[in-house]
């Protein structure tokens, strides 16, 4: 709408969103199997991972790392580009869980990912929110392939459930992520909603056999910790925001 003539020539102060952190709390949550805080998680996403295995019906392993993807299935989010990149991601031994809902054609997408993988992939395309919990406590991994995101409320779920995410480059997810600390950055995604780029496939690939290399060790129970030790409330970002609307000095602000 052409604002961004003007946020070029003036800058732009982005103040990054909270999340509900009483609905996403897994020391409370009535939806998943074993809760847990910072101390137990490890143990506890192991036994939550077996039971999310066996709610989708893929097989019970706690072994094999399993990553998911949810998201509303529009350009924004990538469902195409996550799609593209499963056949490559399916070469390890790796579980992949798909939720999500929104566009016909990357539900179409993300079940015959499905049909094509059936020991591997399962694609939900409905409305579960407490599989979406269950989710968040079961998986290794979190694969957000946003072509571009403002902030993003997946990532800070996410990462409350002490999931680490392998994530574009964009928006928020560069303001929310830190590579190696929190999560896995893949670069930068191209913004045409009309094209799958072999590049950014490529990117998403090598980026998730990465982290799954890294899932298991040390290190990525360090990042479990490092998840979530962080306040991701919105005591911060309503602080921020106070500040900025007073810093404009308009009479009668406070």
């Amino acid at each position: 709408c052409e604002l961004d003539n003007i946020m070029r020539l003036t800058g732009i102060t982005g103040i990054v969103n909270g999340m509900d952190v009483s609905e996403w709390d897994p020391s409370k949550d009535k939806y998943i199997t074993v809760k847990y805080d910072a101390s137990t998680a490890v143990a506890a996403k192991a036994l939550n991972k077996e039971a999310l295995q066996a709610e989708v019906g893929l097989p019970v392993d706690r072994k094999i790392p399993l990553v998911a993807f949810v998201g509303r299935l529009e350009e924004q989010e990538g469902p195409d580009v996550m799609a593209a990149t499963i056949p490559e991601i399916t070469k390890e031994d790796v579980q992949i869980v798909l939720l999500g809902t929104g566009k016909k054609k990357f539900e179409r997408m993300l079940k015959s990912a499905e049909e094509k993988y059936p020991d591997k992939v399962r694609a939900v395309v409905k409305f579960n929110a407490p599989l979406a919990h269950h989710i968040m406590a079961g998986a290794e991994l979190l694969a957000v392939t946003s072509r571009f995101e403002p902030c993003g409320l997946i990532q800070l779920q996410g990462m409350r459930y002490g999931t680490p995410c392998a994530c574009a480059s964009i928006g928020g997810l560069v303001d929310t992520i830190i590579e190696g600390k929190t999560g896995f950055h893949m670069g930068r995604l191209s913004v045409d909603c009309n094209v799958v780029e072999p590049a950014d496939v490529q990117k998403v690939a090598t980026t998730l056999k990465r982290a799954i290399k890294v899932v298991g060790t040390p290190a990525y129970e360090k990042m479990v910790k490092n998840c979530m030790i962080q306040d991701l409330s919105w005591k911060g970002p309503a602080k921020n925001w106070e500040n900025m609307l007073l810093s404009m000095g308009v009479a009668g602000s406070e």
